[in-house]
């Protein structure tokens, strides 16, 4: 089980792994750092400590860590327990949460991997925004998407930021890069699936329609602004849309999502 350590020492080497976590070109989790993967409070927490991703350790307040012990009885990791003000002077800022824990990264499935097994699964381009990533691979796990596949321009899903926001479901829903970009689509669409672009334009099919036809299908979503590309677009099989009351012609990508995820998971179940 984990071993409980207790210290006050804000400088405490031990605690590096936790240290300075505000301060963007230190962070652990950035590409800069240790490619470490954080993440903060009991629910994130457990869901890690359940993954592929090897612990290294905890720091929390006493009562977050008691309430964690189940889940720490088979995990040899050290749980430094200190006070709210010392692990806000590790960190950098005040963590409401009262926990944290950091794992070294896991090796990523290949896509054909995911492609093997899935039925409907998600394609990212461009999105470059942590909380959009986490909200999408929270939409993904909460929605029956079996898996995300990230074209250029995406955001790491293993940053700090988007595990949180993901509610730890970036450890749960199994994603890999898909290369070259974007004539990688062709692997998609080899393992059988029928590439499903979602854009406003005003001459594509609605959502609906074309998740009636059942079927293997890959949704491909576009960044925050522009968008998918033309060069992603013209890759596809066919454009899809979310019919909108007029004077709104888009979402945000996580709610977009959302509701295509929706239309599909109710397709193939």
């Amino acid at each position: 089980m984990a071993l409980i350590v207790r210290t006050e020492d804000e400088g405490d080497p031990r605690l590096d792994d936790f240290r300075d976590l505000s301060t963007a070109d230190r962070r652990p989790d950035r590409p800069g750092g240790r490619g470490l993967v954080i993440a903060e409070g009991t629910v994130v927490v457990r869901r890690l400590l359940a993954s592929a991703y090897p612990p290294r350790a905890l720091l929390g307040v006493e009562r977050r860590i008691a309430e964690l012990a189940p889940d720490l009885a088979d995990v040899p990791v050290p749980a430094y327990v200190t006070s709210a003000e010392v692990m806000a002077k590790v960190v950098g800022f005040h963590l409401n949460r009262g926990v944290l824990a950091v794992a070294d990264r896991a090796p990523q499935p290949d896509a054909d991997e995911i492609l093997a097994r899935a039925r409907v699964i998600a394609i990212l381009e461009g999105v470059g925004d942590h909380e959009n990533i986490g909200a999408l691979f929270r939409n993904a796990a909460a929605l029956g998407v079996d898996g995300v596949l990230l074209g250029a321009g995406c955001a790491d899903p293993l940053y700090r930021r988007s595990v949180r926001v993901s509610m730890g479901n970036v450890l749960r829903v199994p994603f890999a890069a898909l290369t070259p970009w974007p004539s990688g689509l062709e692997r998609v669409r080899a393992a059988g699936f029928r590439v499903a672009a979602l854009t406003p334009r005003a001459d594509s099919r609605t959502l609906r329609e074309v998740a009636a036809g059942g079927g293997r299908t890959a949704l491909l979503l576009g960044s925050e602004g522009p968008g998918l590309t033309a060069e992603a677009l013209a890759s596809a099989d066919v454009a899809v849309r979310i019919p909108m009351s007029e004077g709104v012609d888009s979402l945000n990508v996580a709610t977009a999502a959302a509701v295509a995820f929706y239309e599909l998971a109710a397709a193939v179940n």
